[in-house]
């Protein structure tokens, strides 16, 4: 296994598949790097570098009792670049991911980004404040930390039906997808699962949106139950300076799995604009 250590000692694993130029992912709570094979097999067969982590505390990286928000998580993935020294990345982020992409170019710039993809993901805010009356209420994220705490493994394979849309009338539910998502949940370290649910609903990524100066794709399904659409991918498409929004009729919020073929097409041709 690929492992990277950084500066504060926490092991990162990682996968580095193919060689040109680079593609770098981002993935979603709690998930792992698995959550990317669909892509990462499709673009390496076509000539492109991919590389996708564990985030700290998650899949097959160490468990740090600290550092579980969003900043950190940016820096983690810097270092990460640095480190395999990527130049004219294109860094794709899925639900939490985007936010981790979305917080990497707000803090490190795009020095070393050529593009970037945002697929389903939680910029700009998702709690409702007084500035975002459109965002969920705290109470929903406190359930989501009651179910972590509670009983994380009966809460896993719950979410993982709305997460992939199982739920939806004339839906065809995957048990193998389901039994996927548990999995790669229980690999998640219970505290960095605790702590990423304020990281990834409480953080405010508007200002990081405004410097994604980089080509921006915004990818979303208009039946996502986990991160509603008009409160994510609409904003952020209409904040960042060069954005262009595509939305998938009926597609979930694990769209990456349930719609692979046509998001990775998608991702394809933008990476080749």
């Amino acid at each position: 296994m690929a492992m990277f250590t950084l500066k504060d000692g926490t092991q990162l694993f990682y996968k580095d598949w193919g060689t040109g130029q680079p593609v770098v992912f981002s993935h979603g709570w709690p998930l792992n790097a698995d959550a990317w094979d669909a892509q990462m097999l499709y673009l390496a067969e076509r000539g492109y570098r991919v590389i996708a982590h564990d985030r700290r505390g998650h899949g097959r990286s160490s468990q740090p009792w600290d550092g579980n928000d969003m900043s950190r998580y940016a820096d983690d993935l810097a270092e990460l670049i640095d480190f395999l020294d990527l130049k004219d990345a294109v860094l794709v982020g899925h639900s939490t991911g985007g936010g981790e992409v979305a917080r990497y170019i707000g803090r490190h710039g795009t020095k070393r980004v050529a593009k970037a993809v945002l697929i389903s993901a939680v910029p700009p805010l998702m709690l409702k404040t007084v500035n975002n009356p459109g965002g969920l209420p705290l109470s929903v994220f406190d359930e989501i930390r009651a179910g972590v705490v509670g009983n994380r493994s009966q809460f896993f394979k719950d979410l993982a039906v709305p997460f992939f849309g199982f739920n939806r009338e004339g839906a065809k539910p995957s048990q193998g997808t389901i039994d996927w998502f548990w999995y790669a949940g229980m690999q998640c370290s219970i505290k960095s699962a605790y702590d990423c649910i304020k990281a990834f609903s409480e953080t405010d990524f508007t200002e990081d949106l405004k410097k994604m100066t980089a080509p921006t794709l915004v990818l979303q399904g208009d039946a996502d139950q986990i991160v509603p659409l008009d409160d994510s991918g609409k904003l952020s498409a209409k904040i960042v300076p060069n954005g262009a929004l595509k939305i998938y009729p009926g597609a979930p919020h694990g769209m990456c799995t349930t719609h692979a073929s046509t998001v990775n097409a998608d991702l394809l041709e933008f990476i080749q604009k």
